[in-house]
């Protein structure tokens, strides 16, 4: 059950994967945004069907990418000691081309996504500066 579960549950990320980076080619459409604006809540929901729910980049999609999914506990380790927060929100966002050293553009591009209106107010920045933080909470010390 546990496995269907996570299958259903891959698939739809998937899809909401296409639909963030060629909205036009599925229509006008918006993909339904999680209610919460918690970081936590947000990784769960877009993050850890590939970084896995320790965000060490085992998740149930990881096996079948290209690229294995970053151990995105090790961001700070990987950058001197010191976490890029102003960074990881720009590759959340898509506003910052990865290298071949950060994994491909497998990712979803999740600024369009969390910047749709709600409630009569963009809060797509917020959604990122929340979901950024949290990875840092993350960081092995």
């Amino acid at each position: 059950m546990k496995s269907l579960i996570l299958r259903v549950g891959a698939l739809f990320l998937l899809a909401l994967s296409s639909l963030a980076q060629n909205p036009k080619e599925h229509g006008d459409q918006p993909t339904r945004l999680l209610d919460s604006l918690k970081g936590a809540d947000l990784y769960k929901a877009y993050c850890a069907v590939c970084h896995g729910i320790d965000a060490k980049g085992n998740g149930p999609m990881a096996k079948s990418l290209k690229s294995a999914p970053a151990d995105l506990t090790r961001i700070a380790a990987r950058s001197g000691g010191h976490f890029p927060l102003a960074r990881v929100r720009r590759v959340i966002s898509g506003a910052e081309a990865r290298s071949t050293e950060h994994g491909t553009r497998e990712m979803p591009v999740w600024g369009p996504i969390f910047s749709q209106v709600d409630r009569d107010q963009d809060l797509g920045g917020v959604r990122i500066d929340n979901l950024a933080r949290y990875l840092e909470s993350l960081q092995v010390r």
